[in-house]
């Protein structure tokens, strides 16, 4: 199966973004920001987390 760079990159890509904006939201202020970096901050722990905690099939 031959995949795109987009498919490959993709995600990894949006996760960085997401940290990114996380940090600097962090960074900036209170209030709404501190909103912003917890939820920007969390997607890659939630995704890690889900990938970590799939259940493989079993190899026969």
């Amino acid at each position: 199966m031959i995949r795109t760079p987009s498919q490959i990159w993709g995600a990894p890509i949006l996760l960085g973004v997401l940290t990114t904006i996380g940090l600097v939201a962090a960074l900036l202020g209170d209030g709404v920001w501190d909103l912003v970096s917890s939820l920007t901050l969390g997607a890659p722990v939630l995704a890690g987390a889900w990938y970590g905690l799939r259940r493989q099939p079993a190899k026969r």
